[in-house]
């Protein structure tokens, strides 16, 4: 096993961990897993972190390409500094029960505009014609996979562990970043399922932030004097 690809999982899984432990999507799937399956709310929520992880591992393997390795090393140099101000900055003035009520907000408003779309009836041919004219997907995946999936997706687009893991990759080698991400991605969120609200509101969302701040600046150090080296 070569030392670069041991060097892109541990900073991976490292940085993964830190960065999903207490973030909105960590909170979403333990509120889903107490309201829906808990296997569907996992399937889900990890089969929409494994697409973004090998996606933004991927944009990240292309960019040298792209544009010159130098830049690209000074590009993930500021991006790693700059997500390390950015958590020591939530860490310092985000409250810790601030982000479970909020994703258990948006989570309830959610369910309520649906069931206010949603008529009862109990005719038989009402069903059929339902069931022949759902949407497409759910006629192979559950709605629970489908909604913990989109969540999940949409929640992680454009987060600062998404583009930490675009400039991991243009830094490392790409396939320990998406192997470290991917297994960080899976201890996460099975905690978060199986762990339940309990577990999230006893996470210190304060001690993560500066524990990930902290991390990212420490990447950030390695990356500026492994520019300077080159």
């Amino acid at each position: 096993m070569s030392l670069s690809l041991v060097q892109g999982f541990s900073k991976s899984l490292a940085m993964t961990v830190l960065s999903e432990i207490g973030d909105k999507t960590f909170f979403a799937a333990a509120i889903l897993a107490m309201r829906h399956p808990r296997r569907h709310v996992l399937a889900g929520c990890l089969s929409s972190l494994i697409v973004m992880t090998i996606l933004s591992a991927a944009v990240g393997m292309a960019a040298p390409n792209l544009i010159s390795q130098t830049l690209t090393k000074h590009i993930t140099t500021v991006l790693f500094f700059g997500f390390g101000l950015w958590s020591l900055w939530d860490a310092y003035n985000d409250d810790d029960s601030e982000e479970l009520a909020e994703v258990e907000a948006e989570l309830d408003a959610d369910i309520k505009k649906s069931n206010e779309g949603t008529t009862k009836s109990n005719n038989k041919t009402d069903d059929d014609s339902k069931k022949k004219n759902r949407p497409f997907l759910t006629q192979f995946f559950s709605p629970v996979f489908l909604k913990a999936f989109s969540i999940t997706f949409f929640g992680e687009w454009g987060d600062k562990s998404q583009l930490a893991t675009i400039g991991l990759a243009a830094a490392e080698n790409p396939m320990g970043v998406v192997i470290g991400g991917i297994i960080g991605q899976a201890l996460c969120q099975t905690a978060a399922v199986f762990g339940g609200k309990s577990l999230a509101t006893q996470i210190s969302e304060r001690f993560i932030a500066l524990s990930g701040g902290i991390l990212f600046i420490i990447f950030g150090i390695q990356s500026f004097f492994s520019t300077i080296e080159s």
